[in-house]
């Protein structure tokens, strides 16, 4: 299914390209609108043989190089070329790594408005790229950290027991690296996920061995419970939206079990005073000596 897709796709790019948008004639005895496979193949430098292959949806493996030659004699832009290169099993080394795709500014209006229901909109590979008030009163650090550092797995596996922002961790740590296994589907060989892979592997041996299991999941309501310096339990509901603006990412929101945790969040958003854990200066200060290291 995957190859008729990509077979489907390089017909409908090849036909949108006249001869003369590449400088070639256009002659008078066309049957089909479009460049000629021949063509495509002469433009990009690959043999007419592979290129038909590809194009009939053959068995065959196509390396970066080539299908970046096909990318750029097609005219592909920015989202045809990573389709592309997703269709083809093949990583795109011009894809972005950290950061995401950019969000639209009503994105950020739509979390704000949600408070104080916790809210995020994060990657498939939980890279955090936008949070509202209420998220940042349950994750201070996590907000406050540079974008390479901002990822829930990360958090939720490096940071210590007694300041985690997770009560019910231990419940819920195996389910996300269940999703995450399920999205690894989609990007298997890709230099930035092998990275970041390779980097939770040895930064938690928790982690390596819930990935080992080789479980997989998708995001569904969870049931969790949070904890914060002036509330140790505050009950909250996970849901899950996926951004259609931007590809990859979803909206998770969290929203209160009962009376009690709604106003507990209602007065942490409303109190602009930071309030942290006894073992937070402890924490700052071995940050600081491994920054001098």
């Amino acid at each position: 299914m995957r190859r008729s897709e990509l077979a489907a796709f390089l017909r409908s790019r090849r036909e949108r390209i006249t001869p003369e948008d590449v400088g070639l004639p256009s002659g008078h005895r066309r049957r089909t609108a479009g460049l000629r496979r021949e063509e495509v193949a002469q433009l990009a430098g690959v043999g007419v043989t592979w290129y038909t292959w590809l194009e009939q949806g053959r068995p065959i493996r196509a390396s970066i190089q080539v299908l970046e030659a096909v990318a750029r004699t097609l005219r592909l832009d920015a989202v045809e070329r990573q389709h592309l290169f997703r269709l083809a099993e093949v990583p795109d080394r011009a894809a972005p790594d950290h950061g995401g795709p950019l969000l639209r500014p009503e994105i950020q209006v739509i979390l704000d408005g949600l408070n104080p229901m916790p809210a995020s909109v994060v990657t498939e590979r939980f890279d955090v790229l936008a949070w509202n008030a209420a998220y940042a009163v349950l994750f201070p650090r996590l907000a406050d950290a540079p974008p390479a550092e901002r990822n829930t797995l990360l958090y939720c596996f490096t940071r210590p027991d007694c300041c985690n922002a997770l009560e019910n961790r231990a419940d819920q740590l195996a389910a996300l690296v269940a999703q995450l296994r399920a999205a690894y589907g989609h990007h298997v060989g890709d230099p930035a996920w092998t990275g970041f892979i390779r980097r939770m592997e040895v930064a938690s041996p928790e982690f390596a061995a819930m990935w080992a299991t080789q479980d997989v999941a998708h995001p569904h309501y969870h049931a969790k419970v949070f904890r914060h310096p002036l509330y140790p339990r505050l009950e909250m509901t996970s849901a899950s939206f996926a951004v259609q603006a931007a590809p990859g990412t979803r909206m998770v929101v969290y929203t209160p079990d009962n009376d009690a945790t709604r106003a507990a969040m209602e007065r942490l958003v409303s109190d602009p005073d930071q309030h942290q854990f006894p073992c937070w200066p402890a924490h700052q200060a071995r940050d600081r000596d491994l920054l001098t290291v």
